[in-house]
């Protein structure tokens, strides 16, 4: 369902195309349900709780678009359109920015795959890029120690886990840093914020939320629950 109106200045892109191998067979990944509606339901509802959103352009998979934009719903004021992604993430985000309307200078790339992010969080990272940075991600600190190593399974270094973070989403950029990030882009990469340092630009940490957690194997569908039972604020 498309509606019109804007409500604030950021438009979030939600990557929703990919086929989850890892969370099992069935239906695309986006679309596994849990507590009663598909994990991009959810992503979407959340998104969408955040007063500086006032766009969101869901990347469908394939062959599933008409059906997704017939079923999401989101507030009055909040502008929805839903477009079919492509083969790689990366493809599907592209063309998501491709159909942000004009106005939005804040673009927050997100996956559906962290569908119980919360909307404080989306406004943490909006604010940051508002401030003037030209890209910011959410982090958490890594409490595992972590090794490097090589083709045959040696480790070849231990980098000191105080300088390490794990990266989420939603990711925020200046608009004209995403697009030219994008249309620069030399090779692939599975987070947006990389394309940004290809092209020498700085990226800012802030921090991230517990609840931002990305549903990637079947075990993470029974902490996804828990989270569902948390309406957005």
């Amino acid at each position: 369902m498309t509606t019109l109106g804007l409500r604030g200045d950021v438009a979030v892109l939600v990557a929703a195309a990919g086929l989850g191998v890892r969370l099992g067979a069935g239906s695309p990944k986006a679309l596994r349900r849990v507590s009663g509606a598909s994990l991009l339901e959810h992503a979407v509802r959340r998104v969408a709780a955040s007063p500086s959103v006032g766009c969101i352009v869901v990347a469908a998979p394939v062959g599933h678009a008409d059906l997704i934009d017939k079923n999401l719903s989101v507030p009055p004021a909040v502008r929805l359109l839903v477009v079919e992604g492509g083969a790689t993430r990366q493809a599907s985000v592209a063309a998501a920015l491709a159909a942000v309307p004009d106005g939005f200078g804040i673009i927050l790339v997100h996956d559906a795959a962290r569908a119980f992010a919360p909307p404080e969080l989306v406004e943490r990272v909006a604010a940051a890029v508002r401030a003037g940075h030209d890209a910011v991600v959410p982090v958490l600190p890594v409490v595992d120690t972590i090794k490097q190593v090589d083709a045959d399974g040696y480790v070849t270094a231990t980098p000191p886990r105080e300088s390490l973070r794990t990266v989420q989403t939603p990711q925020g950029f200046r608009r004209s840093v995403l697009e030219l990030a994008h249309g620069s882009a030399a090779g692939a990469s599975t987070d947006d914020a990389t394309l940004v340092e290809w092209i020498g630009l700085r990226v800012l940490c802030v921090p991230g939320s517990e609840a931002a957690l990305k549903i990637t194997r079947p075990a993470d569908l029974v902490t996804a629950e828990q989270f569902a039972a948390v309406e957005p604020g």
